[in-house]
């Protein structure tokens, strides 16, 4: 009998160990590269490809979308602050430093009458006061979070109460007859000059530094936006040229209508932001150009008249007042009545066609001019009296006081012009701007909406 040994069955091999799972924090930094891997495996079949593709389309869509919305709008935004908030303020900011100007060249021009003030230059320096108070208050408001504006708002709060009281001092030493009223007048007005206005100019060019920087940032190219609606275009472009040479279909309704409603916000935008920022330069250059010069030249005719005044006040000892006074008039429009802040403004309103107020200033300002050299000619001669009848009677022939306010008269018509067109070409600005922000947004969700249409049609035909 035969036996046959039957070798013994090989051992199967074993079984393939199941991927290590991982967890917890080791897990979660692993999903970023298992979605990657994930994604290039979907990406190697053309339906991956197209899924991967029209992803990115909607992706790239809604962020341009959320990035033009949010642009636009705040664009607005800056604008609509420009004409509800920075401009308001920074008109408060000039009105306290014209009505301080002002309150102390009508201080003077009082005390130079003789018996009885004048009720009318009384209730304009009281007026003056006033509204210099109620401006401080508008400009302390938004100073807050500028220390060196809410700075100038502390040293105008302390000093301007203190330049009152030497001003009634001198009133009340001038009413009884009493020589110590110029030298109270004198000090109030040095007060004036060394700490007040330099202080309410510093809050001034502070305040108007900031409307222009709001400016600035209202005519800035939204170049993000730009870039991501110039991508997506050439996204769409490419995408359809991909799928022709798949499928040799020309046209792709989904993908023609998402390219279209992107062009429409690309034109749409560009059409409105270009037209905006023409709105905000113009409101800059006839508007707060021309509110500044008028403004600076103001200040330099009050300025000037308070040293006219201060000089009779003086009795002969205010040449440091006379010199002041040709200086200021040099600043006011230039050595041969001509230049200036008033021939910088008429250049400015020139070019848009706004120098009737302009041009009677110059003249009023050469009145002036002319009238205060007769009145320094009497002074000189020894005729005070005839000197302060020029200085401050508005009915004298020649006098200095009629030509001094109408000059003033007519830069405050060139300021208020100036406002009014800032408004009107920022407010045109605006209005450029309406209903952009949401209509940018709806168009771009139409174009994604346009792109998972269009590729999902291509989808549809690999099931």
């Amino acid at each position: 009998m035969t036996s046959t040994v039957q070798r013994p069955p090989a051992p199967a091999a074993p079984a393939p160990a199941p991927p290590e799972e991982r967890t917890g924090l080791a897990g979660l930094l692993g999903l970023p590269a298992a979605a990657v891997r994930a994604i290039v495996r979907s990406a190697a079949t053309t339906p991956g490809r197209l899924s991967v593709i029209a992803v990115g389309l909607v992706l790239l869509s809604l962020l341009t979308g959320i990035v033009g919305a949010f642009a636009f709008q705040d664009r607005k935004d800056i604008i609509g602050g420009l004409t509800d908030h920075r401009e308001p303020l920074a008109a408060a900011a000039q009105q306290v430093y014209r009505s301080l100007s002002d309150a102390d060249a009508t201080a003077a021009s009082a005390f130079l009458s003789t018996g009885t003030e004048p009720p009318a230059l009384r209730e304009r320096y009281e007026v003056d006061i006033a509204q210099a108070g109620a401006a401080l208050a508008k400009a302390a408001a938004d100073s807050g979070g500028v220390a060196e504006a809410a700075a100038q708002v502390d040293m105008l709060n302390q000093q301007v109460p203190v330049y009152t009281g030497l001003v009634e001092t001198a009133r009340a030493n001038n009413r009884l007859g009493y020589p110590a009223g110029a030298s109270y007048l004198r000090e109030a007005s040095e007060l004036m000059r060394a700490k007040i206005l330099p202080a309410a100019h510093e809050l001034y060019r502070i305040d108007t530094e900031r409307l222009l920087a709001e400016q600035d940032e209202a005519t800035d190219i939204p170049w993000l936006t730009g870039v991501l609606v110039l991508a997506l275009i050439a996204a769409l472009v490419a995408t359809q040229l991909y799928l022709k040479r798949r499928t040799n279909r020309v046209l792709n309704i989904g993908l023609v209508v998402a390219t279209a409603a992107v062009v429409l916000a690309l034109l749409w935008g560009a059409v409105a932001v270009v037209v905006q920022s023409i709105g905000v330069s113009a409101g800059g250059d006839s508007g707060t150009r021309r509110v500044d010069l008028a403004v600076k030249a103001r200040i330099a005719a009050l300025q000037a008249r308070a040293d006219e005044t201060l000089t009779l006040v003086a009795r002969g000892d205010g040449g440091k007042y006379e010199a002041e006074f040709k200086e200021l008039a040099v600043q006011l429009s230039g050595q041969d009545g001509n230049g200036g802040y008033l021939g910088e403004l008429r250049s400015v309103a020139a070019e848009y066609g706004a120098t009737t107020e302009v041009d009677s200033a110059i003249a009023n300002a050469k009145a002036w001019l002319a009238a205060h050299a007769k009145l320094r000619e009497n002074d000189d001669n020894g005729a005070y009296d005839e000197a302060v009848t020029l200085a401050i009677d508005e009915k004298a022939e020649g006098s200095a006081a009629a030509a001094f306010f109408r000059l003033d008269n007519d830069l405050v018509t060139a300021i208020n012009g100036g406002r009014q067109a800032f408004l009107d070409e920022t407010s045109a600005a605006d209005g450029a701007l309406t209903a952009l922000a949401p209509g940018f947004a709806v168009l771009c969700v139409i174009a994604a909406a346009g792109a998972t249409m269009g590729i999902r049609e291509r989808l549809m035909e690999y099931r």
